[in-house]
């Protein structure tokens, strides 16, 4: 029978995991349009009220990072309009929605805050 890893492997594994996580998303935060599209990000949102401080909310099944007044997230699996009203309802008004490029209408925005 193999003995188990030692406990101090077991938290530097752990340790080593959660580092890389915050350095991915840390690097999803407010890249420009280019760098948006090698980076994976599919979403961007405009708020209306700017958050208080940096954020990571899981609406809609993916992470989204905000900072001031705009938020980005990797693709996610629910149509644009239902993210739309998930983050709504984490942060308030969303002022403008774009998912891969393409700005979600009007009429979409308004369903999405009303």
């Amino acid at each position: 029978m193999t003995s188990p890893l030692p406990r101090s492997i077991n938290i530097g594994v752990i340790a080593a995991a959660f580092a890389y996580t915050s350095l991915t998303f840390g690097a999803l935060l407010t890249p420009t349009a280019a760098e948006a599209r090698s980076n994976g990000i599919f979403y961007t949102v405009e708020l209306a009220q700017p958050v208080a401080e940096r954020t990571t909310t899981v609406a809609g099944g993916v992470a989204w990072i905000c900072q001031g007044t705009t938020c980005v997230a990797q693709k996610g699996r629910s149509r644009p309009l239902r993210m739309c009203r998930e983050l709504q309802r984490e942060h308030g008004e969303i002022a403008a929605f774009t998912a891969d490029d393409k700005v979600l209408e009007a009429d979409k925005l308004a369903q999405c805050n009303g």
